[in-house]
């Protein structure tokens, strides 16, 4: 399986992934939706602990579970053609880091096996689009300091990152699609 057609979108929260993601997926590409917001709703859904307010070591244990099974059914898949996840592995750690939740050697086995393209698209804080809602609380701030760490966590890992500009839906697609050679 060739994992150099498995491209990342992040960021923090509220800076247009989703839709940039979308916009990949009109235009025939796949496309993996992130785990987090299914897990929130989920957990609501079900009157379930294992939110970032309430229990954050097993939303934690829930994304990073969720993330290396969604790696591997992707893996398991004929891919000829990119690939685009909202968000990977690496935001799980991120995340599980800024928590300062520990993260068992048994997980840390199971990430090494989840190897994405080298070079990232990372989204920058975007005032002008950022809203909260149900299941996105965070500040600015706090999305803003996401972003931050986002950018370390990656870099110390050995990603290349590529900011996406602020723009368009259109542009970002066509921006990301010209930086792979699509």
């Amino acid at each position: 399986m060739n994992t150099d057609l498995f491209y990342i979108i992040t960021g923090g929260p509220g800076v247009g992934k989703t839709t940039l993601l979308q916009q990949l997926h009109q235009r025939g590409y796949q496309t993996i939706p992130e785990d987090a917001r299914r897990i929130i709703q989920q957990q609501i859904t079900d009157g379930g602990s294992g939110l970032p307010w309430k229990n954050r070591l097993l939303y934690a244990q829930l994304m990073l579970t969720a993330a290396i099974e969604t790696y591997q059914k992707v893996k398991a898949k004929q891919i000829v053609t990119p690939v685009f996840f909202d968000r990977s592995i690496i935001d799980t750690l991120c995340y599980m880091k800024m928590e300062s939740i520990a993260i068992s050697a048994e997980y840390l086995k199971s990430v090494a096996k989840c190897v994405y393209h080298p070079k990232v698209f990372i989204l920058p804080p975007w005032r002008e689009i950022y809203r909260t809602d149900h299941e996105r609380r965070q500040t600015w701030e706090e999305a803003e300091y996401t972003f931050q760490q986002m950018k370390k966590t990656y870099l110390d890992r050995g990603y290349q990152l590529i900011e996406v500009p602020a723009a368009t839906p259109e542009i970002r697609a066509d921006f990301v699609l010209d930086c792979i050679g699509y």
